[in-house]
């Protein structure tokens, strides 16, 4: 979403559609927070790692599937590094009129392009694994 709102849905081509069957987590990574699925891509603030690398999102908000909410502790983001970039430039420029004071400076942000590999409960699972073996 932009800061005109949501784009009208004949305009979005190209973009991934959200099924509303599939397992949904919203995490918190650089102080903005992602509604992520199996197979989207995200960018966020940077992150350690290299291009292949595969990283757990820690902090899971909130977690479901279609209209049903889950325990959010229970469940685990992992996702793939895809590249290291860096955003579109904003450009800051200061004037104070009449003074002949012109400050023109231009900044990139950092940012990790990530492919969310899977959202699922993992501490679920490793607690079948003990129950069965008991």
């Amino acid at each position: 979403m932009g800061p005109i709102g949501r784009i009208p849905r004949k305009d979005r081509e190209g973009q991934q559609e959200t099924d509303l069957t599939n397992m949904f987590a919203i995490v918190r990574t650089g102080g903005k927070q992602y509604r992520v699925a199996e197979g989207d891509k995200i960018a966020v603030e940077k992150l350690a790692g290299e291009a292949g690398d595969t990283i757990t999102l820690g902090d899971v908000l909130l977690a479901g599937e279609g209209a049903d909410l889950s325990d959010a502790g229970k469940v685990t983001v992992s996702a793939e590094i895809i590249a290291q970039a860096k955003s579109e430039k904003v450009v800051v420029f200061k004037k104070r009129r009449r003074h002949n004071y012109r400050r023109k400076q231009g900044h990139r942000q950092q940012m990790t392009l990530l492919r969310i590999t899977s959202v699922g409960s993992g501490a679920s699972k490793a607690a079948k694994k003990t129950d069965d073996a008991a």
